[in-house]
């Protein structure tokens, strides 16, 4: 009889050590969304898979046309303040000093980011007049992409920052307006990379700092020529870099990007910011750029773009997809290069849709660059997804942080979701069952999950539980439990 109850006390204190593990291990989202760009709430997936999605091309928003806009306009930056939404661009390259020299200008739009216009700003004079929307010609430092300064300390004349670069030399910029800049440093910032590109930079809460995000060359020597860069078969591939800093004038050693594979991608931008919605996840859209491929032979330059998508929740491990968010299309002034640059920004044009930017038709000497909408589900950038065949998904144990799950997802007519909450062992939890619901059909960015008339979780808030998903062709985008 002694026997019988030593055993049973090894194994009730083995059951508690495992539940104390699995309490300690669970992922607490609370009432956050949790977006399905990576693994980072899936335990186990059977017939299903993650699934990256591309924007709809719509329709084109501006289009170069005046003077000072020529056929290497640049599409750099879309950004709302208030009612506005701006759009900075590098509307020409000018012949000044024996040198060719960039003109940045400033376009806005007072619709969501359907269409843009360009003020009259009245700053630079061209051919003799200032009635045009340029911000600066030809002078370095140059206006940076910039963001809107939410550091509750930031000073009412840096509200707007940004960084500008050229070659190797990165200067910390600074506007009350968006509209007149000035340095903030005099002196170079002491950051190791190569500038001439979209240096994107940002104040995170999370953190309590900014974050940059600054492109340097892989393999790059001091003694490099323009082929090591520029050529066909080039010996040096462009690559992401990220550092923090707490005034925007002092920055951490840089960190290069790691992934968790080993493609030789060239990203030529990255276009990085925190996830609308989802602040604790980062999202990015580098240009990628294939050097070695020609599709028009008497294009003068070589080499063609398109765009990826890739996430992290550090900002040093990233995820990425191999296969492009956005391809080149049908259009060929589309495949040839710096085309189908991703303008830095994400703008909610209706609570239905999110809106980037991309460029078009660059360097060619019949027509002039444009910049095109692009159409994206909100949070719909991956999913998990079950073709017809039914699939299932598995979640981590996580902790119960509300009292209703919601969920984001998208089935055909034929379609269905199922939802069962088990224990940390995959026990069923009763009335939770796959058999207490109904099957979920339809589309929707935040549908409660029901079990009969039942939507509520109260009992469950505060428990480690898995998450069984059982789909047949359909999406789930994103979760979060809300009170």
């Amino acid at each position: 009889m002694l026997r019988f109850f030593f055993s049973i006390l090894i194994i009730l204190t083995a059951s508690n050590a495992c539940a104390q593990r699995a309490s300690e291990a669970a992922i607490d989202i609370g009432t956050r969304w949790e977006l399905f760009v990576d693994k980072f709430l899936i335990d186990d997936m059977s017939n299903t898979g993650l699934k990256l999605h591309h924007p709809e091309r719509r329709d084109v928003v501006f289009q170069g046309e005046m003077p000072w806009e020529d056929n290497t306009m640049s599409f750099v930056r879309v950004l709302r303040d208030g009612e506005r939404v701006r759009l900075y661009y590098r509307s020409m390259m000018v012949d000044r000093d024996d040198k060719r020299v960039p003109a940045y200008a400033m376009a806005e739009s007072y619709d969501n980011g359907l269409t843009f216009s360009r003020p009259e700003l009245s700053i630079v004079e061209f051919q003799g007049s200032s009635a045009n929307n340029l911000l600066r010609i030809g002078e370095v430092p140059t206006i940076p992409p910039p963001f809107i300064d939410t550091n509750p300390d930031c000073l009412p004349e840096q509200r707007y920052k940004g960084l500008s670069g050229e070659w190797k030399m990165c200067f910390a910029m600074c506007s009350p307006d968006g509209i007149h800049w000035h340095r903030m440093h005099e002196d170079t910032l002491e950051m190791d990379g190569t500038f001439d590109t979209v240096n994107t930079a940002f104040w995170d809460p999370r953190i309590g700092a900014y974050r940059s995000f600054t492109r340097y060359f892989e393999n790059l020597k001091e003694d490099s020529d323009e082929d090591d860069v520029l050529g066909p078969q080039p010996t040096v591939v462009r690559a992401i870099q990220s550092s923090t800093s707490k005034d925007f004038i002092h920055w951490t050693k840089v960190m290069h990007h790691r992934y968790a594979d080993d493609y030789p991608f060239q990203m030529y931008t990255n276009s990085t910011q925190p996830c609308p919605g989802a602040e604790h996840l980062y999202i990015a859209f580098p240009n990628r750029y294939v050097q070695e491929r020609i599709v028009k032979p008497d294009h003068p330059y070589p080499g063609m773009n398109d765009a990826v998508f890739m996430s992290s929740r550090d900002c040093l491990h990233w995820k990425r997809f191999p296969e492009a968010w956005v391809r080149p299309g049908l259009d060929d002034k589309n495949w040839t290069d710096r085309n189908n640059y991703p303008a830095w920004g994400i703008i909610e044009t209706s609570p239905l849709e999110w809106s980037m930017y991309i460029s078009e038709h660059y360097r060619h000497p019949e027509v002039r660059p444009r910049l095109r909408r692009l159409s994206i589900r909100p949070m719909g950038f991956v999913s998990v997804h079950a073709q017809y065949e039914r699939g299932e998904m598995i979640t981590k144990p996580m902790i119960v942080g509300g009292n209703q799950l919601v969920i984001n997802f998208s089935t055909s007519a034929i379609g269905f979701i199922k939802v069962e909450i088990m224990d940390v062992d995959g026990v069923p939890i009763d009335n939770f069952r796959l058999n207490d619901m109904a099957p979920i059909f339809g589309d929707s960015l935040e549908r409660i999950v029901k079990w009969g008339k039942n939507s509520d979780l109260p009992a469950l808030k505060g428990m480690t539980v898995r998450m069984r998903f059982v789909m047949s062709d359909a999406d789930i985008y994103a979760m979060r439990f809300r009170d």
